[in-house]
């Protein structure tokens, strides 16, 4: 416990503990609240949402042209713990695996049903604009954020020999004031505990629906969550280096194998020429896509898509960023972005390219009803994709293996980052944060996702993932400023 910050670490814990109980106690109070708080929040902020969203992509991709783009995370002689391809799968096993699990097939056919810009009957045109709103939702706007928050969190770390916590990037008179330090790392370590909690729950209702609808074996999700926790705190005892490693080395064999697969069974073809046309509506609509306010439509769109998923990706700038900067030590700050930022928008576009255009091809061509499916219960989307293609059993159980592995990988990680802004002093490169406090949030982890799941299902996730991301946009946006003030010091 020596190097446990008490006072953030305890008052996190309890609060936590609280609001749980609260919520657990009055499920349809707590699911109610839930619903009018996203509600106030999406119609009265939703419009900063997009702004500062956009306003991390500018920021992100301009550091790539400055002065400043080879100095680098731990000074002119640090030199990389791990190698690239290690680097990259840690990253993108912690920051986004579940995700794209659940929404690789459900998103693209899910706006291909709601968007109110489509054109009844005009499939072929609408299928490029569901794939572009997919992939403004996953790709350069959310990996902006990480990447915008990473770098001051490595910087503020390695270079400035500050502590793993938000308070450290907020400048002087925030760190000499006790009081608002210590508040700012609450809030962060909260907002990391929902955001992935969130994911969690995700997750478990995949492989709820996935069992379900594969080998008709119907599970209690809170069984699902605990049972992936208990793999989790094996992994968090293993440490960074035996267990996140290993174990995302592992997601990224079985999610290539993943998506290879469904490239050859599918609608090869089709597939390739979809994405060469969805990269051209990307491109030519990013700026039009990326600044859409709903201004002169009163649909519900944006509310359940464009701003849930920019906050998502809010809710987990804490968690990420700070994991990502944790691996990046002797990486410039060029080498960084193009890592964090451009690498993964990439992986991501040839990803849900694969998935959502496979799908597509079904609605399309009148195979099956992955619509319908969509409709009713998404989470059982990606298995009623391969219900069409061969081989459907190896494909629909290596999507569940994946989808587990993708589980612990976030439990893990998310445990360790918890762990990290609620230590005392610098967490060194070669060197985990204490045991005992990654076994609490890890635990904690799961309790809470198992409540929201109680408490109102995906909506209550979603909600969650809103209130708390709005609040910490500001918190990344002040972190930033700071950030790029101090780099002129290091030149």
């Amino acid at each position: 416990m020596e190097n446990i910050n008490k006072a953030r670490f305890f008052t996190s814990v309890l609060l936590l503990v609280i609001i749980t109980s609260l919520v657990f106690n009055n499920l349809a109070l707590s699911a109610e609240l839930f619903k009018n708080t996203k509600i106030f929040l999406s119609e009265y902020l939703g419009w900063f949402i997009i702004l500062i969203a956009n306003g991390f992509v500018i920021f992100s991709i301009s550091l790539i042209f400055t002065k400043y783009k080879n100095i680098k995370l731990g000074g002119i002689n640090a030199k990389p713990k791990y190698s690239y391809t290690n680097w990259i799968a840690m990253l993108f096993s912690a920051g986004l695996g579940i995700g794209l699990l659940f929404y690789g097939v459900a998103e693209p056919i899910g706006n291909l049903n709601d968007y109110p810009g489509m054109v009844d009957g005009d499939l072929s045109n609408n299928a490029g604009k569901a794939l572009g709103l997919t992939n403004l939702h996953w790709g350069l706007h959310g990996w902006a954020i990480y990447s915008s928050l990473g770098l001051c969190f490595a910087f503020a770390s390695y270079n400035r020999n500050k502590a793993f916590r938000v308070s450290s990037l907020l400048g002087s008179k925030v760190e000499s004031n006790k009081l608002l330090a210590t508040l700012i790392d609450i809030i962060a370590i909260l907002t990391t505990v929902i955001g992935i909690a969130t994911s969690l729950g995700i997750g478990a209702t995949q492989i709820n629906g996935g069992l379900d609808y594969v080998f008709n074996i119907k599970l209690n999700e809170f069984v699902i969550i605990v049972v992936i926790t208990i793999i989790g705190l094996i992994s968090v005892c293993l440490g960074l280096d035996v267990g996140i490693k290993r174990l995302s080395q592992m997601n990224m064999g079985i999610a290539i194998l993943l998506l290879l697969l469904t490239l050859i069974l599918g609608p090869t073809v089709f597939i390739f020429n979809a994405m060469i046309q969805n990269a051209g509506v990307y491109v030519n609509q990013l700026i039009q896509l990326s600044t859409w306010t709903e201004a002169y439509n009163d649909s519900v769109y944006q509310n359940g898509y464009t701003l849930f998923y920019f906050t998502w990706w809010f809710a987990w700038a804490p968690f990420v960023s700070l994991f990502i900067a944790r691996i990046s030590y002797g990486r410039s700050i060029k080498e960084f972005i193009i890592g964090v930022l451009l690498v993964p928008s990439l992986i991501v576009f040839i990803w849900m390219g694969v998935f959502g255009n496979a799908a597509i091809y079904q609605v399309l061509n009148n195979v099956g009803d992955i619509s319908g499916a969509v409709s009713s219960n998404a989470s059982t989307a990606l298995f009623v994709l391969f219900d069409s293609l061969s081989f459907t059993k190896l494909l629909s159980i290596t999507s569940l293996i994946l989808i587990v592995t993708f589980f612990v990988t976030s439990s893990d990680s998310g445990a360790l980052v918890a762990s990290m802004l609620s230590s005392k002093k610098h967490v060194d490169i070669n060197s985990d944060s204490p045991l005992i406090s990654r076994i609490t949030w890890a635990i904690l982890l799961g309790i809470v996702a198992a409540v929201l799941l109680k408490t109102g299902g995906l909506g209550a996730l979603q909600t969650a993932v809103v209130i708390f991301g709005v609040p910490f946009s500001i918190i990344t946006a002040f972190a930033c400023k700071e950030f790029y003030r101090s780099l002129e010091e290091e030149l």
